[in-house]
C-alpha cells in the first residue's frame, strides 16, 4: 500500500478486503486505516464474530471461523457472487467478458 496502490484511493472507489482472524490480521487493519484516512470506502469480508471490523469498513460481510488454510477457497464463493453481481449491475455480459484471451488456439 506505501507507494503505487495507495494513490488509487479516492471517496467514489471502494477496496475490497478479505480480513480472517489470522496471522496477518494486524497488518491488514493497518491498510484499511490509511485508506479510511483517504476517505476510501471499505467493503470487508471478516471472519464471523469480528466486532471491531464495524469500526473501520462500511460494509462487512461474514465467513465462517474455519482453518487458516481453507480461508482462501472459503472466501472465494462470495468473492465471486460479489463480482458476478457488480457486473450485472454495471450492465456487463458475464457470458461474454471482453478482452478474454483464448487459451486453446484452434489449428
Amino acid at each position: 500500500m506505501k507507494h503505487g496502490p495507495i494513490a488509487l484511493i479516492d471517496p467514489q472507489t471502494p477496496t475490497v478486503f478479505v480480513l480472517p482472524q489470522d496471522a496477518m490480521y494486524e497488518k491488514t487493519l493497518a491498510n484499511l486505516a490509511m485508506i479510511r484516512a483517504r476517505k476510501g470506502p471499505i467493503i470487508a469480508f471478516a471472519t464471523e464474530g469480528d466486532t471491531g471490523i464495524k469500526k473501520v469498513a462500511d460494509q462487512v460481510f461474514y465467513l465462517p471461523r474455519t482453518l487458516d488454510l481453507l480461508n482462501p477457497i472459503l472466501a472465494s464463493v462470495p468473492l465471486q457472487l460479489f463480482a458476478y453481481h457488480i457486473a450485472v449491475a454495471r450492465g456487463c455480459d458475464v457470458d461474454k467478458p471482453r478482452n478474454l484471451a483464448k487459451s486453446v488456439t484452434v489449428e
